[in-house]
């Protein structure tokens, strides 16, 4: 027996300078990001996990739950808001009671594959790892009207399905800080990074300047204001001084930088 080197580590960053980041899940492959379509859905702590997926090194995939209980049309819109912000990122709708959905999450759950669920408290988590596992695994509990869920889960369990998949249910979380996760940052807000880099100077605040790119997507509508608003806002927060964690980054900027150049050299042959 021996403990695996870890590779994906979701980070739960601490608010306070000098906490210790919390582990919350490692060596998974991808992060299903859930969202209650009958709760408080809000993409700007929606953001926030996605920039905390991509910094992890795995790959979120956003799940719309409870799609049974809201009407078509406003789980329609829901899915419409997402994916403004979700970019690339997969928007999968789901319902647990008719099993809406479940094909669509199969492809990432086969053998040898580890995939941790993240959200706010009753999101529909560990419901869905018992529909999924086909039994009653893990402990749910109710809703309350406001939309929040009770912490069911008060820890992290690791679900074994019958194809041989991994699923880490975790508890709810609402305070997410970015702290440390620049590059996370910078991938979740890709289309405002792509268009920053055309404005003519490099130490752009993007509030105005002549010539600024982002204040032009402002102007004509390809941006909205709160989309930029949350990108500077999380740009802002301080890069972590934990050292273990600084590591951890340098190593996988690396590992990120030297996947590209491998992509770019395979596409040339």
């Amino acid at each position: 027996m021996a403990v695996l080197p870890r590779r994906a580590v979701f980070r739960r960053a601490a608010a306070a300078r000098g906490a210790t980041p919390q582990i919350v899940a490692a060596n998974i492959d991808t992060v299903f990001l859930c969202d209650a379509v009958d709760g408080n859905l809000s993409l700007r702590h929606l953001e926030r996990f996605l920039a905390l997926a991509w910094q992890s090194g795995a790959s979120p995939v956003v799940l719309i739950t409870k799609a049974d209980t809201i009407s078509p049309a406003v789980v329609s819109e829901a899915v419409r808001a997402v994916k403004s912000v979700a970019g690339p990122v997969p928007v999968v709708v789901v319902s647990s009671t008719t099993g809406q959905g479940v094909s669509d999450v199969a492809p990432y759950m086969v053998h040898g594959r580890t995939v941790a669920l993240l959200g706010l408290s009753g999101a529909g988590k560990s419901t869905l790892v018992n529909l999924l596992a086909g039994a009653e695994i893990l402990a749910t509990g109710a809703v309350r009207r406001d939309g929040s869920g009770r912490h069911t889960t008060s820890h992290r369990e690791l679900v074994l399905l019958a194809g041989g998949g991994l699923l880490i249910d975790t508890p709810g979380m609402r305070a997410l800080s970015v702290v440390g996760a620049r590059d996370g940052v910078e991938v979740a807000f890709d289309d405002v990074e792509v268009l920053a880099e055309g404005c003519p100077y490099a130490d752009c605040t993007h509030a105005g300047e002549p010539g600024c790119a982002v204040t032009a997507a402002l102007s004509d509508g390809r941006l909205e204001p709160s989309r930029v608003e949350s990108w500077l806002r999380l740009r802002a927060e301080p890069a972590s001084a934990e050292p273990e964690l600084a590591r951890f980054q340098v190593a996988e900027r690396k590992r990120r930088k030297a996947a590209k150049i491998a992509d770019r050299r395979a596409a040339r042959t």
